[in-house]
């Protein structure tokens, strides 16, 4: 009886396909992130309090700043604003390149904190959300851990169990039903989002997408036991070595091909807006968001990514 009740609960979790070897298409360094991505100087589509700058105004500003293998972008931190006027000065990225089925690697050192801070590392297709969406890193507000959540339009759902390391906060992907929250899955340490993060000198985010799977990891620099692929940022990689992910995604109730379209990289930076807003004052910051944004520039001292590497690999 009890080998059987054993056996069901086994077959009851989904286990995870096996990856594969990847070779590197793309390595993005240093002042590589210039000509790789472009700034995107567009209203914020989650309506924060920011002002998303062109790279020429970013590069003048300082809030791009490329050099070796350090790769900067942040936020306006010197600017009392009117409240009249527009957001906070900002940086949104998106690659030049899409990617399907690949693998990407960021070697980050420092992430963006502070109340308010929206900061995410994430991918996206064409016609959202019918072309999908796979947030690789995203909190807000200071809040540990990370979250890794695909959004999707109709018809693309998650298994309730299944072989991962983080904790699910939901299972429908679909943006309709969900009020945009999608499917999601907490990383399992602390560490792995803010102030946390930052102390520990950051790590490494990796996702794998396939037509029949997605997966995220998220490697602690002080950590032992990194992939010696992911640490080196190595020339290939195989992803069956990495362990289990904290966040993994199948096909069971979800058709890849039909709901994720070639994807762009993005990487950004908002403040307060749909998610971050709504929870500023419940995550205990103070007094109300657009205001704080408004009139502290300081607290933004450490609102920036600090990017080592970005690599991609198909």
């Amino acid at each position: 009886m009890f080998a059987a009740r054993a056996f069901l609960t086994l077959a009851c979790i989904v286990a995870p396909a096996l990856g594969a070897t990847y070779g590197l298409v793309d390595n993005f360094v240093g002042s590589s992130f210039l000509s790789g991505f472009q700034h995107q100087a567009i209203a914020d589509p989650t309506h924060g309090r920011v002002n998303y700058v062109d790279q020429g105004t970013a590069l003048a500003q300082n809030l791009t700043y490329a050099s070796g293998d350090t790769f900067i972008i942040r936020a306006d931190h010197t600017t009392v604003l009117s409240p009249s006027g527009p957001g906070r000065n900002s940086v949104r990225l998106m690659s030049n390149k899409q990617y399907t089925r690949h693998v990407a690697v960021f070697n980050i050192r420092h992430m963006p904190q502070g109340c308010s801070t929206w900061p995410a590392v994430w991918e996206v297709g064409d016609n959202w959300p019918n072309g999908g969406e796979i947030d690789i890193l995203e909190g807000v507000n200071d809040v540990s851990p990370n979250q890794a959540t695909l959004h999707t339009g109709a018809g693309c759902t998650m298994p309730a169990s299944r072989a991962q390391t983080g904790h699910i906060t939901g299972n429908d992907c679909n943006v309709y039903t969900t009020n945009n929250a999608g499917c999601g899955v907490q990383a399992p340490t602390p560490p792995s989002y803010g102030p946390a993060f930052n102390n520990a000198g950051g790590g490494w985010y990796a996702v794998e997408r396939t037509d029949t799977f997605i997966k995220v990891w998220f490697f602690n620099r002080e950590v032992p036991g990194t992939p010696s692929d992911v640490a080196n940022g190595a020339g290939s990689v195989n992803t069956d070595n990495w362990g289990e992910p904290f966040a993994y995604f199948p096909n069971t109730s979800c058709d890849f091909p039909s709901h994720f379209a070639p994807m762009n990289i993005v990487i950004n930076l908002t403040l307060c807006g749909d998610w971050a807003g709504a929870v500023y004052g419940a995550d205990g910051c103070p007094g109300d968001c657009v205001s704080y944004v408004n009139n502290n520039p300081s607290a933004f001292n450490n609102a920036y990514f600090d990017f080592a590497w970005v690599k991609v690999y198909q």
